[in-house]
Order: structure tokens, then sequence, then C-alpha cells
């Protein structure tokens, strides 16, 4: 069983060394933005010690992230994954599984139908393509980022 605890919990510093360290597929974190980030979130969860984490967003964060108002223009009720990262060495171990279930299981007692994220196109992200497709996302648009990234919007309907 995986050890889920809110983000509170574990060391910043170590999340933010976790984020870093995957910066080509998700971004730069300050610690103000991290923070707010974290106070703002509607699931925000890691595996200690910063083995994994996932931050996501539902349709009232004040966020300005352009997937996340992808999404807002669209649904009117979801909750959007910003950012999940694994650490290399705890790779294979179930822990992003984990952190997907738990995210699914508080958006169904919340009342959400779906649950969002974006994959990026290019640069390629073979393995998040294959692991969104195993959680049964089904992509349902395309963006191009100011930064030149090609992304696939994806979601996954909750029953």
């Amino acid at each position: 069983m995986v050890d889920i605890q809110p983000l509170s919990r574990l060391k910043e510093q170590d999340i933010l060394a976790l984020n870093e360290a995957h910066v080509r597929e998700t971004s730069h974190l300050e610690p103000a933005e991290y923070q707010a980030m974290v106070a703002g979130a509607f699931y925000a969860c890691g595996v200690a010690p910063a083995q994994a984490f996932l931050i996501a967003f539902d349709e009232t964060a004040d966020y300005k992230s352009p997937n996340f108002l992808w999404f807002r223009d669209r649904y009117q009720s979801f909750a959007y994954i910003d950012r999940v990262i694994t650490a290399e060495s705890a790779r294979g171990q179930g822990l992003a599984r984990a952190l997907y279930n738990d995210l699914f299981a508080k958006a169904r007692a919340l009342g959400k139908p779906c649950v969002t994220c974006e994959v990026n196109i290019d640069p390629p992200n073979p393995g998040s393509d294959a692991f969104h497709a195993r959680m049964g996302f089904s992509e349902v648009g395309t963006g191009v980022l100011k930064s030149g990234k090609l992304v696939r919007y994806m979601v996954k309907q909750l029953a």
C-alpha cells in the first residue's frame, strides 16, 4: 500500500528538487509559486520522501495556466492535473497510479464528472502517453503554448 500524504507534510525543498529534475516535462517552480499552488489546489499530495507528487485544481481555482484555462473554457466542472512527477528511482512501483486513483476518488466524492490533464506532444513524452491511456484518458484537443510546446488535452470521465 502506498502512503499518500498531503504535500504540506512533505519537505518543500525535496518536492521542489523533484520538480526541478523534471522541469523539461513540467516547468520551474519558485518556492512562493509552489506554496501558492498547494494552497489553492483541489488536490496536493505526495509520497514521502519526495518519491512522487500530484497537484490538481478544480474549475473554481484562481489559476492562470493556459492549459487549465483551456479546460475551464470548455468544462463546467472538472479536476485538472497540473503536474504529476515520480522520481526515476521510484518508477514502476505504482506511485503515480495510486495518486491518480486517490484523486479520482476525491473528485467522484465531490461530484466532479471528469479529470483532465495535458500531455506533451512536442517534446514527446511516450511514457506519459502510455500511462494516461492505461488510466482511461482520451484526447479531446490539442494546443500550442507560448513556449512552443505542443500538447494533447486529455479527459477521463468518472462514473
